[in-house]
């Protein structure tokens, strides 16, 4: 551990602002790498040091490099989130942050990876997180990855609150199990990882106590809020389908496709031995789920 400042990557994110939260609370300096046009304003307030730049701009990251004592990015191009978001975030700008912390010889460095990356080419969102660890590592950058499943609140918020129209909107097979993590949790995750006793190079999965399919989670919902909560599945053949239409125009949409079609596997499955070791206690599904609705504002029964 040093005093030296973190630099986050991707702060002003709903990932990267909780990360940010958490190294505060820490009691860490917090230097967050944000794009000129973007709004720091939240960040300035909460004593973050702002430095601007762009992952696509070698120049701008080792200004932004220079005297910090880890990194922590959780910057996803394939979530277009934000103005400027795609493929080339995911590939060239992360190969930019691994030669940036290269040249500046951060102590650390974190990556927000994906679970399975290693075991899917034919998801390019998943493969180039994949690409990125290769790249911290034949760079001899002491870097941790940590692999989180698919995020529950997240999916569940798409189109609004799924949990009080009573609805979730899936892909695939609802009864698939596969592993889901909350971005509280991540957060804390990543934040802890910048001093944790972890082997540099150390890919670790991120989940919860066992795989779930999406139908346990609304049936686990239901449960607590003492109301039926429904899953409404789009077929994985219709998203196939739809890929291979607008895939030429919009890469994207294949690519959602092929994650689906690897959700089918039923491979999509964390080993949380490491976690536990590192950050404590695994949580369960039923608390996950209890914390994700209480956060939501719904009564639990």
């Amino acid at each position: 551990m040093t005093d030296g400042p973190v630099l986050v990557v991707g702060g002003t994110g709903a990932l990267g602002g909780q990360v940010v939260d958490a190294l505060l609370a820490r009691g860490k300096q917090v230097r967050a790498l944000v794009r000129p046009a973007s709004d720091a304003s939240r960040l300035e307030t909460a004593g973050v040091t702002i430095a601007r730049g762009d992952m696509l701009s070698p120049k701008s990251l080792l200004e932004a490099f220079d005297g910090v004592d880890a990194v922590v990015t959780t910057a996803a191009g394939y979530t277009r989130h934000s103005k400027g978001d795609s493929s080339d975030t995911d590939v060239i700008g992360n190969r930019n942050l691994a030669d940036a912390a290269a040249r500046t010889g951060v102590r650390r460095f974190v990556l927000t990876s994906i679970l399975t990356c290693d075991r899917t080419p034919d998801v390019p969102h998943f493969w180039h997180k994949k690409l990125a660890e290769d790249r911290l590592e034949e760079l001899g950058v002491p870097f941790v990855a940590l692999r989180p499943g698919a995020f529950v609140d997240q999916v569940t918020q798409i189109g609004g609150d799924a949990f009080a129209k009573h609805r979730i909107n899936w892909f695939g097979s609802d009864r698939t199990a596969l592993t889901f993590v909350l971005t509280a949790d991540l957060a804390q995750y990543l934040a802890a990882a910048v001093d944790a006793d972890a082997t540099a190079g150390e890919r670790i999965d991120i989940g919860w106590d066992r795989p779930v399919g999406m139908g346990e989670i609304a049936d686990i919902a239901g449960r607590l809020l003492g109301e039926r909560i429904k899953v409404r599945s789009v077929p994985a053949g219709l998203l196939r389908a739809i890929g291979r239409l607008i895939g030429p125009v919009a890469p994207f949409a294949k690519d959602m496709a092929a994650m689906v079609d690897w959700f089918g596997t039923g491979k999509y499955v964390a080993d949380t031995t490491r976690q536990r070791a590192l950050f404590g206690a695994v949580p369960t599904a039923e608390d996950a789920v209890t914390r994700l609705l209480t956060g939501l504002g719904h009564t639990i029964r």
